[in-house]
């Protein structure tokens, strides 16, 4: 009988060091879209900040409290990570489970936001993509979501299938502009 072992998105491909730059996978914990039912939206914050005390991000944003981050995904949607979404809040939106599909990595140092100018067509200056602000967009090819954690550090997410993809391509940029500080 075959014996089926679960792998993480980014196995045997990260952690990654090159330079200064640090390119790690995130276990995100539970991943749950959540799209307000029209006309519910304000309503959808109100039970987000009771249930995880934090509200519906505005367009562009990131929300955290302890564990849970809501990370604006589009009109009306956001995805929460770090806790199971409360039930409550099918009340109010559509909840959707979303843990395996996605591949989560962080890129940190000095030269992140130089790394990822090369892939994205995002304004990563801090009033374009600064610390707590989010962004969908492409990397490279593929749909991701950027997220600016703090001062060159980013959170990407893509679809689970693009995760070596997704590797190879910030390994290629990072190394690049690590040959440019030399």
């Amino acid at each position: 009988m075959v014996e089926l072992k679960a792998k993480t998105p980014c196995e045997g491909l990260l952690p990654l060091d090159v330079g200064p730059l640090c390119l790690i996978e995130v276990e995100a914990g539970p991943i749950t879209s959540v799209a307000a039912f029209k006309g519910q939206e304000a309503a959808l914050s109100k039970a987000m900040q009771t249930a995880h005390g934090l509200n519906m991000p505005e367009p562009n944003r990131a929300n955290e409290a302890g564990e849970a981050r809501a990370i604006w995904f589009g009109p009306r949607m956001a995805l929460v990570t770090g806790v199971v979404a409360d039930d409550s809040l099918s009340t109010h939106a559509a909840l959707t489970d979303q843990s395996d599909a996605w591949a989560v990595v962080r890129l940190d140092g000095a030269g992140a936001a130089d790394v990822l100018a090369r892939l994205t067509p995002v304004d990563l200056r801090k009033d374009g993509l600064g610390p707590g602000k989010t962004a969908r967009t492409e990397v490279q090819h593929m749909q991701a979501s950027v997220t600016c954690l703090a001062e060159e550090c980013y959170q990407i997410m893509v679809f689970r299938a693009f995760a070596e993809t997704l590797v190879h391509d910030l390994k290629c940029a990072m190394q690049a502009v690590a040959a440019r500080r030399q």
